[in-house]
C-alpha cells in the first residue's frame, strides 16, 4: 500500500476558557462576583489586590510583556479572547452567545407565561418519581447552588463527544431564571456562527443537546414555553389513563384549564368528571417554573453596581466604589518570572501569569459594559431620574442594544441581577425597561408607569368602595391611555394587590 501525505483544512467551533469566562463573569451578581474572585486568587498566586487603585476609572496595573506574543488575542465586545492556536477557529463573540428574550416576552423583559397559570399551587416537585419526599433537604441543597451549577454537576458525569457537550453547555448558559431555554436553536446557532454549514452542523448537535438537557433533573427544564415544560414533567410519571388526559390538557387546552371549563375539557378529551379531576390534580403537583426553586434561595442583599446623583441638572452615574475590585499582577512573582532562565511563556508559573491577565482584562470590560449600558439607560429615562416611575418611558433591549452596537443578549445580562442606586430607591436595571402602551394622542405609555398609576389609584380608592379591574381599566382612558381589564389585573398582580372583593373591609 503507498503512503501519502494529505493536506486537509477544516473549522470548527471551539468555546475558549477566555470566552467562557467573560460570559459568566458579565452574568454574575456582584456577591457571586465577589465569591469568583475570592476563587480566583485562591488558585493563583499572580493575581493580587490594590487598595489605592482607581476604581470609577479602573487602571490594572501589570508588569511589562516579554514579547507581543505572550498576549495576543481576539478582542470581543466583553473583553473575551482567544488562545494561541484560536487562528484555527471562526470568531465567537461573548454577547451572541444566546439571548435571554423569548417571543411571548410583553417587552424583552417579561415574560407572561399564560394568565391562570398562578391560580394553580405552586409545587416545587418536578413530578418525577425519583423524588424522595424530603422537601426541607432539597430546598436547602437548591439554595447553595444556582440551576446552571446544578446542571453542570450533571454534565460532568455523563459521556458525551466533545462537540454534543460543547452544545450541551451552552443550551445550559442560554437557561432563564425560571428554567426556560431562551432563544430558539436557529437563533443560537446564528450567534455562534454567520457560515450556513456551519450553523446546519452545529444545529445537529444543539438538537441533541436539547434531547440531554429536557431529560435532565429539574424535570421540566429547558423548555420552550409552559406547555412544553409541564408536557416534560408529566412524561417523566408512570403511565396512567389520567397521565395521558394531562398531557392531552397541556399540549392544547392551556386556555380551558386556566377557565376551569370542566364541561369543554371533557368534550374535547373524552375523559369523564373523575378522571379529568384526576389529569387537573397532576397538572396541579407540576412547576411551572422548574428554575425558580433554585433562584429562590439566592436570595441575598442588595448591593448596587451602579450610583445616580443629580447635581445640578446634571444626572452623573458612576460605579459602585465597594463592589468594584482593585486587581493587579502580583509584582514580586511577576519580576521572578522574569528573571528565569527561558523567559516566562517557559516558566511553570506563565500560564498563571497569562490566566490573571485575562481575568482582570474581563473584569474590568465588565465595569465598563456595566456602566456603558446603566448611561444609556440614563439618558433615555432622564424622567424618572425627576419626577418617578409616573414619567418612565418605554424602552426596550433592541434600543440601548443598538445604541451601543450590542448584542441584544448581552444587554439581557448586563441588567439581570445588576442593581442601580438612585433618589426613588434601589432597582434592578431590568426595571427601567417596559413595553409601551397606545394613548389617544398616538403615542405611547410606559408599562411600568401604568402600573405606577394603578398603585396610585388603589391608595387613594375609598376603603369602602375598593375599585374593580374594570373601574381601573375606565381611569386609565381617562388618562387617554388604552389598556385591556385582563392587562390591569396582570398588573395589579404583579404589584401584589389583591383583587377588589378582598381588599373590602369585613
Amino acid at each position: 500500500m503507498k503512503q501519502s501525505l494529505q493536506l486537509r483544512l477544516s473549522q470548527h467551533l471551539s468555546l475558549t476558557p477566555q470566552l467562557q469566562q467573560s460570559i459568566r463573569l458579565l452574568q454574575l451578581s456582584t456577591l457571586e462576583l465577589n465569591q469568583e474572585i475570592e476563587q480566583m486568587m485562591a488558585q493563583n498566586p499572580l493575581l493580587d489586590t490594590e487598595d489605592d487603585i482607581s476604581v470609577a476609572a479602573p487602571e490594572i496595573s501589570e508588569p511589562p510583556r516579554a514579547s507581543a506574543s505572550d498576549d495576543s488575542s481576539a478582542d470581543t465586545e466583553l473583553g473575551g479572547g482567544a488562545d494561541a492556536d484560536a487562528e484555527s477557529t471562526p470568531e465567537l463573540r461573548a454577547e451572541d452567545f444566546g439571548s435571554t428574550e423569548r417571543d411571548d416576552w410583553e417587552n424583552g423583559t417579561e415574560r407572561d407565561d399564560f394568565d391562570g397559570i398562578r391560580e394553580l399551587p405552586s409545587n416545587h416537585n418536578s413530578g418525577s418519581a425519583s423524588n424522595d419526599g424530603d422537601d426541607d433537604r432539597s430546598e436547602q441543597e437548591f439554595a447553595e447552588i444556582s440551576l446552571q451549577e446544578h446542571l453542570n454537576q450533571q454534565l460532568a458525569g455523563m459521556h458525551l463527544s466533545q462537540a454534543d457537550r460543547m452544545a450541551l453547555q451552552v443550551l445550559i448558559e442560554s437557561l432563564g431564571e425560571d428554567g426556560y431555554l431562551e432563544d430558539t436553536l436557529e437563533d443560537i446557532a446564528q450567534a455562534l456562527t454567520s457560515d450556513a454549514e456551519e450553523q446546519e452542523e452545529l444545529l445537529d448537535h444543539l438538537r441533541i443537546a436539547l434531547k440531554w438537557l429536557q431529560n435532565m433533573d429539574p424535570g421540566g427544564v429547558g423548555a420552550r414555553d409552559l406547555a412544553e415544560c409541564l408536557t416534560l414533567q408529566l412524561r417523566a410519571l408512570p403511565r396512567s389513563p389520567a397521565q395521558v388526559i394531562a398531557i392531552l390538557i397541556c399540549k392544547s387546552h392551556l386556555e380551558l384549564l386556566a377557565k376551569r371549563d370542566s364541561k369543554k375539557l371533557m368534550a374535547l378529551t373524552g375523559a369523564d368528571e373523575p378522571l379529568l379531576r384526576e389529569a387537573q390534580a397532576l397538572i396541579r403537583a407540576l412547576d411551572p417554573k422548574p428554575g425558580r426553586r433554585f433562584a429562590q434561595g439566592q436570595s441575598q442583599a442588595v448591593i448596587p453596581d451602579v450610583i445616580v446623583r443629580k447635581v445640578g441638572r446634571e444626572l452623573r452615574v458612576m460605579l459602585n466604589p465597594e463592589v468594584a475590585p482593585k486587581l493587579r499582577i502580583n509584582e514580586m512573582y511577576a519580576n521572578a518570572l522574569r528573571q528565569t532562565r527561558g523567559g516566562i511563556s517557559n516558566s511553570a508559573l506563565g500560564g498563571q501569569l497569562q490566566e490573571a491577565r485575562w481575568f482582570i482584562k474581563n473584569i474590568q470590560q465588565r465595569f465598563d459594559t456595566i456602566l456603558r449600558v446603566s448611561k444609556a439607560i440614563v439618558e433615555r429615562q432622564k424622567g424618572f431620574f425627576t419626577h418617578g416611575a409616573l414619567a418612565m418611558k418605554p424602552l426596550v433591549l433592541r434600543e440601548i442594544a443598538d445604541e451601543l452596537g450590542l448584542h441584544e443578549s448581552t444587554i439581557s445580562r448586563v441588567t439581570t441581577a445588576k442593581y442601580m442606586a438612585t433618589t426613588f430607591g434601589t432597582f434592578e436595571l431590568k426595571y427601567f425597561f417596559g413595553s409601551g402602551l397606545s394613548t389617544e394622542a398616538g403615542g405611547n405609555a410606559s408599562s411600568t408607569a401604568v402600573r405606577a398609576l394603578i398603585k396610585q389609584f388603589v391608595e387613594a380608592e375609598a376603603p369602602n368602595k375598593p375599585l374593580s379591574d374594570s373601574a381601573l381599566a375606565s381611569m386609565l382612558e381617562e388618562q387617554g391611555i388604552q389598556v385591556a381589564r385582563r392587562t390591569v389585573a396582570k398588573y395589579r398582580e404583579a404589584l401584589k394587590i389583591a383583587p377588589a372583593n378582598l381588599r373590602k373591609p369585613c
